[in-house]
């Protein structure tokens, strides 16, 4: 018996191809980072698929964001190809290298006439550039006037920070810093017509939401942009939330004091080595026995990206 039914996974990870010794390497410098995997980590179609399967999740939207840019668009070449050969179980959020505006621009063209790409994906910090960066304005105008729906990923390449592997705490601070930067850039008044759903539940974000209003808008400060506590209110409210290891009621109450109920969607974080069986499946057991969510919500949440995706859902059928 599935645990869920018909649910869609905003947050699969995905690997193009490699070899063993690639995947040995990988996991040797993952353990000097501290991320003690106990084996190399192995991606593939059919084994996720298997897993969704076993789970009853109907579809998963890919996305993966390699540190170069050809290593980029081979990896969205890749998910791509894996989208067209399983159309009604995958979608693509086609990664944009957010370190070289004019790169990103011309990627963010091809994802959708090329290769038919759902939506896109971006690194909180992309080589070191910022999404808050001004460089990306264009980027921002680009995928506003597109209407487009980005998912917003920590950046997975920063070092441990005292001791503790980046999975376990400090990809919520990466979250939370890439976002206020964003805030008090103006980026979310001047693209309003841009969705974003954030990873993990916007990471620390919603517990210090209340923070960020309260004093966000004092003299001491830098506010350059006069954002404004309604502003600050209003911008974050708009921001979606994926469920990745925030399944729990600890992390759903600060969540919604945040957003509406309606921008929760259902995030598994599939397809790296910090998410088992075990630890998907207890979050979605989270999810249905939440004290915090009512009624059907979990699986309201858990269908809610076919309304996102339509191109999606209608693959779906």
């Amino acid at each position: 018996m599935t645990m869920v039914d018909g649910w869609v996974d905003v947050h699969g990870h995905f690997t193009p191809p490699t070899t063993a010794q690639e995947r040995i390497a990988r996991w040797e410098a993952m353990r000097e980072q501290r991320f003690m995997a106990p084996q190399p980590h192995y991606w593939s179609p059919e084994s996720t698929l298997d897993y969704l399967d076993r789970t009853g999740i109907a579809m998963q939207m890919l996305s993966n964001i390699p540190a170069q840019h050809t290593e980029l668009r081979n990896s969205n070449d890749y998910g791509a190809k894996v989208v067209g050969e399983h159309p009604s179980r995958f979608g693509l959020l086609a990664a944009v290298p957010t370190d070289d505006p004019e790169v990103a621009l011309a990627e963010i063209e091809r994802a959708d006439t090329e290769l038919n790409a759902d939506g896109y994906a971006v690194s909180t910090a992309y080589n070191g550039v910022s999404l808050a960066d001004e460089r990306l304005e264009p980027v921002w105008a680009e995928l506003d006037r597109r209407r487009a729906v980005v998912f917003a990923h920590p950046n997975a390449y920063l070092p441990p920070v005292l001791g503790h592997p980046v999975p376990l705490i400090e990809v919520a601070f990466e979250t939370t810093r890439c976002v206020v930067g964003m805030l008090y850039a103006g980026v979310f008044r001047r693209y309003p017509h841009l969705t974003l759903i954030l990873a993990h539940a916007g990471g620390a974000l919603p517990a210090l939401s209340g923070r960020l209003q309260l004093l966000g808008t004092e003299a001491w400060v830098p506010n350059p942009q006069r954002i404004t506590r309604d502003e600050i209110r209003q911008h974050l409210g708009r921001l979606y939330l994926d469920t990745a290891a925030s399944g729990m009621d600890a992390s759903l109450a600060p969540a919604l004091t945040m957003v509406p109920r309606d921008h929760l969607v259902y995030g598994a974080d599939c397809g790296v080595p910090c998410s088992t069986d075990a630890t998907m499946a207890a979050n979605i057991e989270a999810l249905r026995h939440s004290e915090v969510l009512v009624g059907d919500e979990a699986d309201q949440l858990g269908r809610r990206a076919l309304e996102l995706f339509p191109a999606a859902a209608r693959r779906r059928g």
